[in-house]
């Protein structure tokens, strides 16, 4: 309905609710992980199997703006989140049919009747990456208004891809070593690393040292990811993790509308360079959340190996 609208020049208002509604589509990172934890729970492939999917969500990132971008250009406008609509209602059927791989449906009687969110670890992760989406949301806009300013907006779709083949290339070397760290320490160390890969943004002047930046901004993305979802895994009791997963998707998304969404306007009344404000104030918050959750978390997994 969003592609029929915008192809027929409907009203704008139709835009916006057809692109809401074209939002509530299945949370499929969460229920393939939840597969993933199924398979290989309390396994150190778990680790591995979190990594790899972290890194295929970064592929996606790195080859679906310029498929979408080309898709539009040379066949139609809606052509590229036609192809999207497309690839998700085959991906989603080849998934449910995998039967084998399906976790086992909880009986009532042994499924809480408390939310995931409940535990206030599971508030401060889904925070963690509220800000850690934020981050990735103002690059995104940033990056755009900075190639623009520069004469260059074509090189905006390069520096979005750097940033994701820095994640990509990170997740896949976090993925190949299994750390002695507990969780909660990896997580600290992780968003300490995260805030600090955010300063170079303040020496940023032209589109070279935007996208040597961006690409250092991008190293901690998937190995946070990562960590997090292996905290969510220690957690909330099984019959809960499909949820307790999807509250970190959520978090993340909601994160990356926001930090878009702040961020232009910022930059609209401040200027680029204010723009990256926003992105080191975000990473600064993942580094406040982690350390004020570091003992919650330490105690969590404690009580859960107890």
């Amino acid at each position: 309905m969003l592609l029929l609208c915008a192809h027929y020049g409907a009203p704008d208002w139709t835009l916006f609710i057809f692109a809401a509604l074209s939002g509530c589509m299945p949370s499929m990172p969460a229920m393939v992980r939840a597969r993933w934890t199924e398979i290989h729970r309390g396994t150190p492939r778990l680790h591995t199997a979190y990594s790899f999917e972290s890194v295929l969500d970064e592929v996606c990132f790195i080859i679906g703006p310029p498929i979408s971008v080309g898709l539009s250009i040379a066949v139609m406008p809606e052509a590229g989140p036609l192809m999207s609509a497309i690839f998700l209602a085959v991906g989603v059927m080849v998934f449910v049919m995998q039967k084998s791989t399906e976790p086992p449906v909880h009986q009532e009687s042994d499924i809480s009747k408390e939310s995931a969110l409940k535990p206030l670890p599971m508030k401060m992760l889904v925070l963690a990456l509220i800000a850690l989406g934020t981050i990735v949301g103002t690059i995104d806009v940033i990056s755009v208004a900075f190639a623009e300013q520069q004469g260059q907006p074509v090189a905006a779709s390069i520096v979005l891809s750097v940033y994701a083949v820095g994640s990509c290339l990170a997740g896949l070397a976090f993925g190949a070593y299994k750390l002695n760290a507990s969780l909660p320490k990896q997580f600290l160390i992780a968003s300490f690393a995260t805030a600090a890969m955010t300063l170079p943004l303040f020496y940023v002047y032209d589109i070279a040292t935007l996208s040597a930046s961006v690409f250092a901004a991008g190293i901690f993305f998937a190995p946070t990811m990562i960590i997090a979802m292996g905290l969510v895994e220690s957690i909330v009791p099984s019959s809960k993790l499909t949820e307790g997963l999807t509250w970190m998707i959520t978090g993340l998304g909601i994160g990356v509308a926001m930090g878009a969404a702040v961020a232009g306007w910022v930059i609209d009344e401040f200027g680029v360079k204010a723009g990256f404000m926003v992105t080191i104030a975000s990473g600064m918050t993942v580094l406040l959340i982690a350390i004020a959750c570091y003992r919650l978390l330490q105690r969590r997994m404690v009580l859960e190996t107890a």
